[in-house]
C-alpha cells in the first residue's frame, strides 16, 4: 500500500465574520468583533431597511470562546438552519435568516475533495525497465541530447503544453492529454489516476480505449510503486515476463506491455498515467517513458489546478442550490413548535428518520432543517424522488453502475449513495420503492454497504438516511407491498407533519411569507394580505397543503393589480368554499363588495341577461365576469 497524497487544499485560519449570501446586503460581509447588532434602526452594526425587522432584531457576539446569536424579542423572530432560535451557539457554515436577509457564519475557509473508488488488480510488481526522476532527460535544464528524436519530441511536449493549457474543465482535460498521448506513443488505451485521500480511494479516475465499451484492466501492484517510489516503470512482452506477476483480468484481456509514469507536482505525487497495449508487435521503448515522463511534467501541475477547481465548483453548485431552495418552515402554531422541537432533538444523532405526511406538507424541508442542524452539515443533502424514475433507472441513480453494465453504460457511474459520502440522503416518496429495491435498501441501513449495478466490490456508505411517504406503510406492509423487516429499520424514529388545515394559524403569515418570496420576481409592489383574503384562505381546508398555497400566492402576485392580494386574487375553489364571516363582516371593504354587486346586477339586467354584453359594457371578458358572479356570491340571485 502506497501513502495517499491528499489533493491540494487550502486551510487559512481567519476571524470570525457574518456574509449575506441573499437580501439587500448580498455580498457584504461584517466582521465578528465584539457585539455585532442586526435590525432596522441605522444604529445597528447590520442595519437592514427591511418592515419585517424589529429595530433590534438580534445580535451577534463572543463569549469565552464561543460565537453566540441571540434573538432580541424580535417580531418575527431570528433562523438559524431554518429554525427558530433564542439564543443558541454558532457553528461553521451555519444560515441565519432575519425577514428576507440570509447570512452565512463562518470562522475558516475550507476547500475539499471528494473521493472515487476504483478496484484495481493486486499481485507485487516488478518491472524490465524504471526511470527515475532525476534521469528524465525532459525535466533537466541542460544536457539534453542531441538528434532529430529528440527535436521532435520537444516539439511534441510543446504542442502539448500548449493544448491542455487551452482545456477547461478537469474531464476535458484529462480526455485532450490521453488523445494527445496516443498520438505519440503506441498505447491502445490510457488511463489517468489521481489520487485520493485515503490509498484505496481516488479523487478522480478517467480512462479512454480505442475499443468503447470494453472496461481497462489497471494493475494496482504496479500503480502502487509508482505512487509509492514516484518512479517510471516499463514492461513488455507481459504474459511471459517472469518479473511481472499477472493478474486474471490481465491474462483476459491478453495486455502485453504496459507503461507508467508518476504525475509530481512540488516533490508530491499527485497521480499516475497509466498506458497499456495488446498488440503483438507493440513494444514501448526508453525513448516513450521519458516522453511520457516529460509530459506528465507538463501535465501535473494542470490536472492538479483542474482537480482543485472542479471540486470548488462541486461544492459552490451545492452551496447556491442549498442557498436557493427556501429551508424556513413558517408557523408558530403549537403543532409546528413540536415540529421544531423533533427537529432540534434528532438533528444530532445519526439515526434513520421517517418523515410521514399528506402531499406538499414540507416533509422536504424537514429533511434539509435536520441534515442542517446536524454534525453532517459540511456534507452533501441528496434528495431523490422514488416515485419519479423507472425501477432500472432508479436502481443506477441510488447506486451506479459499472461501465457496459447494461446497454448504454458507456463509463462508471457514481450513485446517489456515493454521492453523499458522508452526508445526509433523502428518500421522498419511498412507499413506490419496487420489491428488488427494498432489499438492497434493507442491506445498506444492515450493513452500511452496497454495490453498484454490475458491480461485485462491496462499497461503504457512510450516509444517514431521511425518508419520507404520505402511503400508509402499515397498510402496505399488511398487503404485502411493503417489507417488514424494511419497515422496521426505517422506523426508528418517526414525524407526521400536521396538514395545513390543522395549523389554520399559520396559514396567513405563511401566505405572506410565499407572497413576499414571489413578489421578488415581480415587476409591482405586494406587500401582504388583505383582510378579506385572510379570511378565505383561512378558512380553505387546503387539500394541497402547503404546494398548493404557494401555487395560489403565485397566481395572485401575478394576477393582482393592488398592494394588496384582494380576493379576486385567489383560485376559484378558495372562493367558492363557505364564504367567511369575516369577509362578510362590516366596513369599507364590505361596502365596495356591496358596490360590486349592484354594478353587476344592474349591467346584466341592462344587457337583459345576456352575460356576454354585460361583459362587454363592464369592458371584461366574459370568463372574468362569470368568475366576478362566483365571488360575489350573485348566482342564486341572478337566477331568480
Amino acid at each position: 500500500m502506497y501513502n495517499a497524497v491528499k489533493p491540494f487544499s487550502v486551510d487559512v485560519k481567519m476571524s470570525a465574520r457574518i456574509m449575506a449570501i441573499a437580501g439587500q446586503l448580498e455580498g457584504a460581509v461584517f466582521p465578528v468583533e465584539g457585539e455585532v447588532s442586526v435590525g432596522r434602526d441605522k444604529t445597528n452594526a447590520v442595519a437592514i431597511d427591511d418592515r419585517v425587522l424589529s429595530r433590534r432584531h438580534c445580535l451577534v457576539y463572543e463569549d469565552e470562546g464561543h460565537f453566540l446569536i441571540q434573538d432580541l424579542n424580535s417580531s418575527n423572530g431570528t433562523y438559524v438552519n431554518g429554525l427558530p432560535v433564542t439564543r443558541r451557539v454558532l457553528q461553521e457554515g451555519d444560515q441565519i435568516k432575519v425577514g428576507e436577509s440570509v447570512f452565512l457564519f463562518s470562522e475558516r475557509d475550507d476547500a475539499s475533495e471528494s473521493a472515487t473508488r476504483l478496484e484495481f488488480e493486486a499481485g507485487e510488481a516488478r518491472a524490465t525497465l524504471i526511470l527515475k526522476r532525476e534521469d528524465a532527460v525532459y525535466l533537466r535544464a541542460e544536457g539534453l541530447p542531441a538528434g532529430s528524436r529528440t527535436v521532435k519530441n520537444l516539439e511534441v511536449l510543446l504542442r502539448i503544453g500548449s493544448s491542455i493549457a487551452s482545456a477547461r474543465g478537469l474531464e476535458p482535460l484529462q480526455r485532450k492529454l490521453l488523445h494527445l498521448i496516443l498520438e505519440v506513443i503506441p498505447a491502445e488505451r490510457g488511463a489517468v489516476l489521481l489520487a485520493g485521500r485515503s490509498p484505496d480511494e481516488f479523487a478522480s479516475v478517467f480512462h479512454w480505449s480505442a475499443s468503447e465499451g470494453e472496461p481497462m484492466p489497471v494493475s494496482r501492484s504496479l500503480v502502487d510503486r509508482v505512487m509509492r517510489e514516484g518512479v517510471a516503470l516499463v514492461s513488455n512482452n507481459v504474459l511471459h515476463d517472469s518479473s511481472i506477476d499477472v493478474t486474471a483480468s490481465m491474462v483476459k484481456a491478453r495486455i502485453r506491455s504496459l507503461l507508467a509514469v508518476p504525475l509530481t507536482v512540488g516533490g508530491r505525487t499527485l497521480g499516475v498515467i497509466y498506458l497499456d497495449s495488446q498488440a503483438s508487435g507493440t513494444r514501448f521503448q526508453e525513448d516513450h517513458l521519458q516522453l511520457l515522463t516529460g509530459i506528465a511534467g507538463i501535465a501535473g501541475a494542470a490536472l492538479e489546478n483542474a482537480l482543485l477547481l472542479d471540486g470548488l465548483e462541486r461544492e459552490n453548485q451545492r452551496l447556491q442550490a442549498e442557498i436557493n431552495i427556501e429551508h424556513d418552515m413558517v408557523g408558530r402554531s403549537a403543532r409546528m413548535r413540536s415540529v421544531f422541537e423533533f427537529v432540534a432533538k434528532v438533528a444530532p444523532s445519526s439515526s434513520t428518520v421517517l418523515i410521514r405526511g399528506e402531499s406538499g406538507t414540507g416533509k422536504e424541508l424537514v429533511a434539509r432543517a435536520i441534515h442542517r442542524n446536524s454534525p453532517r452539515l459540511a456534507k452533501p443533502f441528496v434528495a431523490i424522488n422514488c416515485a419519479a424514475l423507472t425501477e432500472s433507472l432508479l436502481e443506477s441513480e441510488l447506486f451506479g453502475h459499472e461501465k457496459g453494465s447494461f446497454t448504454g453504460a458507456v463509463a462508471q457511474k457514481r450513485g446517489k449513495l456515493e454521492e453523499a459520502n458522508g452526508g445526509t440522503v433523502f428518500l421522498d416518496e419511498l412507499g413506490e420503492l419496487a420489491p428488488a429495491l427494498q432489499a438492497k435498501l434493507l442491506r445498506v441501513l444492515q450493513e452500511r454497504e452496497f454495490e453498484r449495478v454490475g458491480g461485485t466490490r462491496p462499497i461503504k456508505a457512510d450516509i444517514r438516511l431521511i425518508a419520507a411517504t404520505n402511503r400508509d406503510l402499515e397498510e402496505a406492509v399488511r398487503n404485502g407491498i411493503f417489507r417488514r423487516d424494511l419497515y422496521y429499520r426505517l422506523n426508528v424514529v418517526s414525524l407526521v407533519l400536521p396538514p395545513l388545515r390543522e395549523r389554520r394559524d399559520d396559514i396567513a403569515s405563511l401566505a405572506t411569507h410565499l407572497i413576499r418570496k414571489h413578489a421578488r420576481n415581480s415587476t409591482r409592489r405586494v406587500i401582504g394580505l388583505s383582510e378579506e383574503a385572510r379570511a378565505y384562505l383561512t378558512n380553505y381546508d387546503w387539500p394541497g397543503n402547503v404546494r398548493e398555497l404557494e401555487n395560489a400566492m403565485e397566481r395572485a402576485v401575478v394576477l393582482g393589480s393592488t398592494e394588496l392580494v384582494m380576493p379576486e386574487d385567489l383560485p376559484e375553489n378558495v372562493l367558492e368554499a363557505d364564504v367567511p364571516e369575516e369577509a362578510a363582516a362590516g366596513g369599507f371593504h364590505e361596502m365596495v363588495r356591496e358596490s360590486k354587486r349592484q354594478i353587476v346586477i344592474k349591467t346584466i339586467e341592462q344587457a337583459n341577461g345576456n352575460y356576454s354584453e354585460a361583459a362587454k359594457r363592464l369592458r371584461l371578458h366574459p370568463s372574468n365576469l362569470h368568475r366576478l358572479i362566483r365571488t360575489l356570491s350573485l348566482r342564486e340571485e341572478l337566477n331568480r
